[in-house]
């Protein structure tokens, strides 16, 4: 009988544009200095963390370049825009954490049974200026988090580095005092360990966004009673929410209403009504209403599969 749509606009990932840029130069810079202090010290650990920056690096710059994606607009081809691109750039960032880890464990299990000499005051140094420029970069995108898959996937990246530094200065801090050289290892080993359940977190997140599960913090039930609290709404079914992408949420329905509500003056304002609503209740910017008589002849059988 009709159609009410309303239409949001941006993407969390766009509003922390600049955070992710300025991340990125702090990932660069450091993981040149820890290839050099890797290659001048001899540490796995160090290594192994310059690695993760790397991926962390290629993350970021993904992750930039999805944002920019995302804020192309809609065409008669793209109907959401490239917004996806920026769901798509989190599963890339989550499979390199989780590849890096994978590695990294590997190599730390073989450098335990043949521990080699470390120079452990460099390493120490180069971990501290690590973990003070990843500390900084993770301050930066803290915010963002919590908003966007997309920086969250940056956020955990530099995270995981910040782990990173903190195992590489315990390690050469053991290694200076007791001379133990399979601390580099030890740490290499507690790096990949704590990398790889964020990973997989992070790669849960996406999957849930790909395969259109509903937002975590939306609740179908709660989100039918409220229109069904609209005046001359008379039931809700065939409803369905999923995300476009971080900060996208998107929702439809079949509404059934009573006739006062299909009448020409009364129309508009009951779907009005229902997207304020879900504006209002559920932060849902975008949703499609599609509303329906009560003596809609399929209405009882779509009804029973909803």
């Amino acid at each position: 009988m009709g159609m009410g749509h309303d239409h949001g606009g941006g993407t969390a990932g766009q509003r922390h544009w600049g955070r992710l840029i300025a991340a990125l130069a702090i990932t660069c810079t450091v993981m040149v200095v820890e290839v050099i202090g890797a290659a001048v010290t001899g540490s796995l650990a160090l290594l192994s963390d310059a690695g993760h920056m790397l991926t962390d690096a290629a993350g970021l710059a993904i992750a930039l370049a999805a944002t920019w994606l995302a804020a192309r607009p809609a065409d008669q081809r793209w109907t959401f825009g490239w917004q996806r691109a920026e769901v798509l750039a989190a599963l890339v960032n989550g499979v390199l954490l989780t590849v890096v880890a994978v590695l990294v464990l590997v190599e730390g299990i073989q450098r335990w049974q043949h521990p080699p000499e470390v120079a452990a005051p460099g390493m120490l140094a180069i971990g501290a200026l690590g973990l003070i420029a990843n500390l900084v970069a993770l301050l930066l995108l803290r915010g963002g988090q919590r908003e966007s898959i997309n920086v969250r996937g940056a956020y955990l990246e530099v995270l995981g580095d910040l782990i990173g530094s903190v195992a590489v200065i315990v390690a050469a801090i053991v290694i200076v005092t007791t001379g133990w050289q399979r601390a580099d290892a030890a740490a290499s080993v507690a790096i990949a360990v704590l990398i790889l359940p964020r990973a997989l977190a992070l790669l849960r997140s996406v999957a849930k966004v790909l395969l259109e599960g509903t937002p975590d913090d939306l609740r179908l039930a709660e989100v039918r009673t409220h229109l069904e609290g609209v005046e001359g709404v008379v039931a809700v079914h065939d409803l369905h929410a999923w995300t476009i992408t971080s900060g996208v949420p998107v929702l439809t329905a079949h509404v059934v209403v009573d006739d006062t509500v299909l009448a020409p003056e009364n129309f508009c304002a009951a779907l009005d009504a229902m997207q304020g609503c879900l504006r209002g209740h559920f932060d849902v910017e975008h949703s499609t209403f599609q509303l329906e008589p009560a003596g809609h002849d399929d209405h009882d059988e779509v009804a029973a599969h909803a």
